[in-house]
Order: structure tokens, then sequence, then C-alpha cells
């Protein structure tokens, strides 16, 4: 299979290190304010690898989004409530910038945009994809995420 192929068969999609991210900040907004959780109890619990989960964890504490405690005592806590973290601020940390085509970038660009019928199109599937990403905080996600595991194990357990 040649690399053209192997493209355009790979769908447009958020990394690896983005899901993890995203999973990680959405265990630390369920915590009650305050909490803090072990490196040990968020690999269990998110499902990430531990190396990997450090290198995320890292990346996340460097954005200002994740507060890192040393000692016996110590583990991960937001930094910041989770109602002021949307899911793209979070999305950024990890990816940088979203921008869906490079002629939305701020850089010289292409020069067929003043022109080109498909550039107005390519700006209101960004506005409309960030203003999604950016809608939603982490701590309704945790939220959402608790109700739902809440139904998930009531009718698992309904005979």
């Amino acid at each position: 299979m040649d690399n053209w192929t192997q493209e355009v068969q790979n769908p447009m999609q958020v990394t690896r290190a983005t899901d993890y991210a995203v999973r990680i900040m959405v265990e630390l907004a369920s915590l009650p304010p305050g909490d803090k959780v072990q490196l040990n109890e968020l690999i269990e619990s998110t499902g990430v690898r531990g190396s990997f989960l450090s290198k995320v964890v890292q990346r996340l504490v460097h954005a200002g989004m994740v507060s890192s405690h040393r000692g016996t005592r110590g583990g991960f806590s937001l930094r910041v409530p989770g109602e002021e973290i949307t899911l793209l601020d979070v999305i950024e940390a990890i990816e940088g910038p979203t921008q869906m085509n490079l002629c939305l970038g701020n850089g010289p660009g292409c020069e067929r945009k003043s022109w080109c019928g498909v550039y107005p199109i390519w700006q209101k599937a960004q506005s409309a994809f960030v203003q999604e990403l950016a809608g939603v905080s982490i701590a309704h996600l945790a939220m959402e995420s608790k109700v739902n595991l809440a139904k998930q194990q009531a009718a698992a357990n309904r005979p």
C-alpha cells in the first residue's frame, strides 16, 4: 500500500495523547475540590500506561491545568476549577492551536483564499468545531461520565 492510500484511509482524529489527556482531566474533575489522586490510582482509573500517562500529565502541568504534588501525600489535582477548563483548552494544550486546514492559519497560508470557493466553508466548519469544543467544560464532562456510569451499573444489576 503506498503512502497516498494510507493517508486517505486514515480518519481525521485526535491523537492518543489528546484522548488520554481528556480522560485524565475528566478523572481529576470528578474529584472533590482540593483532593489529589496518586499516579497509580490515575493509571488504574484512566487505563493509560504509566510512562505515557506521566508524559501527558507533564504537558497538562506545563499548560497550567494540573498541579503536581510530591511526597507521600502527593498526587495530581486540577490547578483551576473544572468549570473553567473547556474541552478545547485540553485539546489545544496537547495538540496546539486547532486548525482544520492550512489556509486557516495566521501565516501566509494559501494564496488562493481570496478567491477560493471552499475557503468560507473551511472557516464556518472551523468556527463550529471550535465553538462546540469551547462550549463544554471538563467539569460537565465529569458529571456526565458519573451519570452514565451509574446508569450502566444500574442496568447491569437489573434481573
